[in-house]
């Protein structure tokens, strides 16, 4: 019975109460003729798509810089990546890791002057952030129609110049990451060990880092400036640091989106992940000043299962495909939520 007390006082009677709903959704499937392996696959496929940019909330939020609503800063450098490697007509593994290798160092770039931005706005990075995400993405939808791409995959065809509004990575990396060591457990169910792996790299890169001297710096300065000052840390180095590794994530975790998914979305894609990766941290267990990699695993796990589950199911009873205002509701309801959470900590 103590023990039963201490997992609830831990985990949190919403986080409960959400995953209990997220059970009856895969235990009801079957009696509206939704195939629960088929249901399983696709929250497991969707976990691995978004786990990664989920995970590069944590450096932020650890040195006390907040949830990273502008995370478009840092997808943007993923597509930038993403679409050089296009232009240099690199295919398979070659072909994402150089989008890896341009996304990261691109990234590292976008993510000082962010974290510069940042440093001189204290108390306000929130807001700051969400700002900066949207007029960088509006920024770079101009840009996007004059940088000098030629790849006729990539620019729209009547012109031959700005990039389409969707580009298609099938005949480059397509699945490369997901297709790595898959097994397939039947017909309508399939593991995408890859992204499984990446992340657990990923994951395991961030952990080894918060366990270094500047990880723990970073850790100091989020949970207690003023001691941390105190003990001859550099606050604002520390916040760049922290700033300049949750970016490179987010663009390792956009390029691993967009090989599973097998498209480019440009233009303004990256405000659509935003808040739903803010939300699944928070989801998870995160506060504030304070995240850790099992809130992620916990939120996007969660997050995501309600969000392709709840659709399926409510569709298949009431025969009428009301699907994207389903997931609409589902949502944006999770989202409000999760910050609703955020405001009462």
């Amino acid at each position: 019975m103590v023990a039963i007390k201490e997992f609830v006082k831990k985990f949190g009677w919403p986080r409960i109460i959400i995953a209990l709903f997220l059970l009856s959704l895969f235990v009801i499937a079957p009696f509206f003729g939704v195939r629960v392996d088929t249901s399983f696959n696709d929250v497991i496929t969707r976990f691995g798509m978004n786990a990664i940019m989920v995970l590069s909330m944590v450096p932020m939020i650890q040195s006390g810089c907040g949830l990273n609503f502008g995370i478009p800063v840092g997808l943007i450098a993923g597509m930038i990546g993403a679409v050089v490697s296009l232009e240099l007509n690199l295919a398979g593994f070659a072909g994402i890791l150089m989008a890896f290798l341009i996304g990261i160092a691109i990234a590292a770039v976008f993510g000082f002057f962010y974290g510069l931005l940042l440093n001189r706005v204290k108390g306000d990075e929130m807001i700051i952030a969400t700002y900066v995400g949207f007029s960088f993405v509006f920024f770079m939808n101009m840009m996007w129609l004059v940088l000098p791409f030629r790849n006729p995959a990539s620019v729209q065809g009547f012109k031959g110049e700005g990039l389409r509004v969707t580009i298609s990575v099938e005949n480059y990396w397509f699945h490369q990451i997901s297709n790595f060591l898959k097994i397939d457990i039947s017909n309508y169910l399939t593991i995408p060990t890859g992204m499984i792996l990446i992340f657990a790299v990923m994951s395991l890169i961030v952990w080894g880092f918060f366990k270094t001297k500047t990880g723990t710096a970073i850790t100091a300065v989020g949970s207690n400036p003023d001691y941390a000052r105190a003990s001859g840390i550099s606050i604002d180095k520390m916040r760049i640091i922290s700033v300049m590794l949750s970016t490179m994530i987010a663009a390792v975790g956009m390029i691993v989106y967009e090989q599973s998914f097998g498209f480019i979305q440009m233009y303004n894609s990256p405000l659509a992940f935003s808040f739903p990766s803010v939300a699944a941290v928070l989801l998870g267990g995160a506060s504030v000043n304070k995240a850790s990699i099992g809130n992620v695993i916990i939120g996007t796990l969660l997050f995501q299962g309600i969000l392709t589950m709840t659709p399926s199911v409510i569709n298949s009873a009431i025969n009428i495909d009301i699907s994207e205002i389903i997931r609409i509701i589902v949502s944006n309801g999770m989202i409000v939520y999760a910050l609703t959470r955020k405001g009462r900590r």
